[in-house]
């Protein structure tokens, strides 16, 4: 088999969608097979997920990308897998699951994290991890596990995360990588285990469950006979254990590029900032937020800041659009909606007024943690049109990532643009001067399975150094640097600094309204809805019927 004709599967198992995507060993995308990756939410805080269907999801996933792509298995040099981070998936006797995964959407641990964040070894952990405390995480939902299903972890052999449950389905062995074991559980600096983050945790007696650490830039493993019966690929193919899929997706779409560490924000439902950096020049931030993710480049780490919603922000207002107009008349298809975009932006001022985007249910993460947030448009005038909602809520996500950026250190001077929404020119001209960067995109398709096909293709020695396989997989489909309007940044800058006042003066406004809301809802499930309010539900079921 030549170079010319060898493939590289990368496997990306999202939230929701699970993807199977071939590169040729140059990263050209050949070809991408996907499928729902599904969950179960429950009233609880749950959010869980079957171990089993994930599997065999993913089998089914490499089968139909095998039907598409002809002599895919004998052209196969190499898989990769990355996945959704965090959550909790526990593996035991015979490599089974024990009970279903916790997925990182899981809030069942929100009071054990607090009571972590308030213990004494908590600073300490922070400095050690560089990663704030989350309910999303592995260390606290186990110590949630131990304290209300003991006799689950009990049976539990391993702990795992999703990309380490299918590469355990791939080649039969435990593993997890070390950007996700020293996030959850050790240094970034050393990406080993350290003990004293999980004393911290208060789980030092289940330490047993932690697995060895592979880097799959490194070192590969060999896909076992009933992986390749399952998917239809050849048995003893390399198997790398990828990156999780944040600091993968960042790395195919340039966080990082030869001796260049820049920035990277993937504007998508969440949105994404992060910095690549060496350890030492690592800022760890008074607040302790964000995140420390070691990338596949020796001493080089991802600092990442996390908005809870970003397009979220978008999809809302142009929902509103909708709504209103299919009130007078048939409702706008959504293209119709985003293709006004640039139109609203012209016709609307600079900094018309605020909007801070805490649109999600969740409250807010980064770059502070209050799940209690909630959005708001500061500012209102009788002259202001729709068109000015528009752009002040682009403005917000702008603002949005300077807070972001602002947490992590100086403002980056390059930063890679990724997700659906950077293709807007105007939503592009808005973030490059709110956030006070340059910006650039990144025409990268399937960015995170792209990041984890290329730790493969560098552990198969296909290249020398990440830094050669980056030249020629993402370096040229990375666009022109577009510099920002320096009137337009100057303005914004001082927009910031309202921006900040606000937001830092909301949280007893919204800790009041959380109050109320709760006051309300007892009141309300107590009492009959207004008949007015019930024959509207009632028609509302009728017409869903």
């Amino acid at each position: 088999m030549s170079d010319a004709d060898s493939l590289v599967i990368g496997i990306d198992a999202g939230t929701s969608v699970m993807k199977a995507v071939a590169f040729t060993l140059a990263g050209a995308q050949i070809d991408v097979a996907a499928r729902p990756n599904r969950y179960t939410a429950g009233a609880d805080g749950s959010a869980t997920q079957d171990m089993d269907r994930t599997w065999a999801d993913c089998a089914a996933t490499l089968r139909e990308l095998a039907e598409r792509i002809p002599g895919l298995a004998r052209r196969t040099a190499a898989i990769a897998v990355t996945g959704q981070g965090d959550g909790t998936w526990l593996v035991g006797a015979g490599n089974r699951p024990v009970g279903e995964a916790w997925l990182w959407l899981d809030a069942r641990a929100a009071a054990r994290t607090e009571r972590l964040r308030r213990g004494p070894g908590e600073r300490t952990r922070f400095e050690t991890t560089g990663t704030g405390l989350s309910t999303c995480q592995q260390g606290p939902q186990l110590a949630e596990i131990a304290a209300t299903e003991p006799e689950r972890l009990a049976r539990a052999e391993t702990a795992m995360h999703c990309k380490d449950w299918l590469f355990l389905n791939l080649t039969g062995i435990r593993a997890s990588d070390p950007s996700e074991a020293s996030l959850g559980f050790g240094d970034f600096r050393t990406r080993a285990y350290d003990d004293s983050v999980i004393a911290a945790l208060g789980l030092s007696r289940y330490r047993r469950l932690l697995p060895t650490i592979i880097d799959g830039s490194e070192q590969t493993c060999p896909l076992d006979a009933a992986a390749a019966a399952a998917t239809g690929l050849r048995a003893g193919t390399p198997v790398s254990l990828g990156f999780m899929d944040i600091v993968s997706s960042g790395l195919g779409a340039g966080v990082y590029t030869r001796d260049t560490p820049a920035a990277c924000t993937i504007i998508g439902s969440t949105g994404i900032h992060m910095r690549a950096v060496r350890n030492a020049d690592f800022h760890l931030n008074a607040e302790g937020t964000g995140y420390a993710i070691a990338l596949p480049v020796p001493g080089l780490v991802a600092q990442i800041q996390s908005n809870m919603a970003a397009t979220l922000n978008l999809d809302w207002v142009l929902t509103l659009a909708a709504d209103i107009a299919g009130q007078f008349g048939e409702r706008p298809a959504p293209q119709a909606v985003m293709g006004r975009i640039e139109a609203w932006l012209e016709a609307s001022a600079p900094g018309a007024m605020l909007y801070h985007p805490y649109i999600s249910d969740a409250g807010e993460r980064g770059p502070f943690i209050d799940p209690q947030a909630r959005a708001s448009f500061i500012g209102l005038r009788m002259g202001h049109r729709f068109a000015d909602l528009v752009r002040a809520v682009i403005e917000g996500l702008g603002m949005a990532g300077r807070d972001c950026y602002a947490a992590m250190g100086e403002i980056p001077a390059d930063v890679r643009l990724s997700g659906g929404a950077a293709r807007s020119p105007g939503l592009r001209r808005l973030l490059s001067a709110a956030i006070g960067a340059p910006v650039r995109i990144s025409a990268r398709g399937e960015a995170g399975a792209a990041g984890a096909a290329m730790m493969a293709a560098v552990a198969i020695g296909a290249y020398r150094s990440m830094d050669d396989c980056l030249d020629e997989w993402v370096v040229p489909r990375l666009g022109a640097l577009e510099s920002p309007d320096p009137r337009l940044t100057t303005f914004y800058a001082r927009h910031f600094d309202s921006y900040r006042v606000a937001r830092d003066a909301l949280p007893p406004v919204w800790s009041a309204l959380a109050s109320e809301r709760s006051a309300a809802d007892l009141t309300l499930s107590a009492a009959p809805l207004p008949v007015s309010v019930s024959a509207q539900m009632r028609k509302d079921e009728r017409l869903k019927a």
